[in-house]
């Protein structure tokens, strides 16, 4: 487990909630805004929690050939890690903000400790997440026709501004699956991707965020609310 900072000699997380879809552009530029306000002592951590409209984006290693369908939705040039992915109503997307000098500066701990925050909040539904060593991100092992197969429920991509994290992960909560067809998700083919919804599981958004918030509270510590208008410049 990532070795997390406790109450005692850092403040709460602050944890915020858009209730409508973000332009992702927009998002970006807060993420910026935010990152360089921790890095001078002038804001705190801070998760935020949002979907946005349908896009996909390409991240640092994407390959022109996983993008499919580049007509179907905007494309975003990312400066996260990672290849290309769906960002779509009904995903939970989740932006982390923290600061890893504080946390201990080890990005594959940082990593991993987000991938089982989302294996433990899966747990919550009574589903089970697995990582695997060659794929970033948490998989879902489902049988069909007696055969094994293995689905994407949740990406990971982040990008490290002087050891303050940017961008974050998504989870499928109920999105339109098709969406993910004008891509290659993550470069990866033979795998399929899924949903909470589509593993038989129908969890509201409010029910997934507040196990959000009790997994991360148990893996990188104390959180403190925050409603949308508490901070400037949200979009």
């Amino acid at each position: 487990m990532m070795k997390t900072t406790t109450a005692q000699n850092t403040p709460p997380t602050d944890w915020v909630i858009s209730d409508k879809p973000v332009d992702y552009d927009a998002a970006v530029c807060f993420m910026e805004a935010r990152v360089a306000a921790i890095d001078a002592g002038e804001a705190g951590e801070l998760v935020w929690l949002l979907e946005h409209p349908p896009l996909y984006t390409a991240g640092t290693s994407a390959k022109p050939a996983d993008l499919l369908a580049p007509e179907r939705f905007p494309v975003y040039t990312s400066g996260r890690g990672g290849q290309y992915t769906y960002h779509g109503p009904g995903q939970r997307v989740v932006y982390v903000m923290l600061d890893l000098t504080r946390r201990g500066r080890d990005v594959r701990a940082f990593v991993s400790a987000l991938e089982n925050w989302v294996i433990e909040t899966l747990r919550l539904f009574n589903i089970h997440g697995e990582t695997r060593q060659s794929r970033v991100g948490v998989w879902v092992v489902r049988s069909e026709r007696g055969l094994a197969r293995e689905d994407k429920i949740a990406a990971l991509g982040i990008r490290l501004r002087k050891w303050i994290s940017l961008h974050g992960l998504s989870i499928n909560v109920d999105p339109d699956l098709s969406h993910f067809d004008g891509i290659r998700p993550c470069g990866i083919s033979g795998h399929g991707v899924t949903s909470l919804a589509d593993l038989g599981h129908p969890v509201s958004m409010s029910a997934l965020d507040r196990a959000l918030m009790t997994s991360f509270e148990a893996r990188f510590g104390p959180l403190r609310e925050l409603q949308r208008e508490d901070l400037a410049g949200l979009p």
